[in-house]
């Protein structure tokens, strides 16, 4: 059995889109900075393996390809645990960087099964992972 799911959301960050860039496309360092990145390996020049975990007692096993590293599109396939692919677009704003996130996933094996009941708690969880991303970037693109 599998689910499928579709985030999306919009935040601002104060930096230019350079720098926002720069750390985003920097996924070795992204534990330093994103609390729920526990470890990231790289595989190569465009794949790394990354562990995650939010808020929920369990840890995703990614692995992501790049497909896209423009300033104003990064966008990775997404494979492990979750299928599908995440994209953010990047655009400048008089307060910073306006960061537009999509992402599309699949989810199967013991996910897939339980999120016909628990679908609203795993999406609670994801937007946990993001408040994350969004506190840490807003720090790490100002130092």
């Amino acid at each position: 059995m599998s689910a499928s799911y579709t985030f999306t959301g919009t935040w601002t960050v104060p930096a230019v889109p350079e720098r926002v860039h720069e750390v985003l496309v920097d996924l070795e360092h992204y534990p330093r900075w994103w609390p729920q990145v526990l470890a990231v390996a790289s595989l190569g020049p465009d794949d790394a393996c990354v562990l995650c975990r939010s808020t929920l007692p369990y840890t995703l096993d990614l692995l992501l390809h790049a497909r896209s590293r423009d300033v104003a599109r990064l966008e990775v396939a997404i494979d492990g645990d979750l299928r599908g692919w995440a994209r953010w677009h990047l655009a400048a704003t008089a307060q910073g960087t306006r960061l537009d996130f999509a992402q599309e996933v699949r989810v199967s094996g013991w996910l897939g099964v339980v999120s016909p009941l628990l679908g609203p708690v795993l999406r609670w969880n994801h937007d946990q992972m993001m408040a994350g991303c969004i506190a840490g970037l807003s720090e790490r693109v100002v130092s």
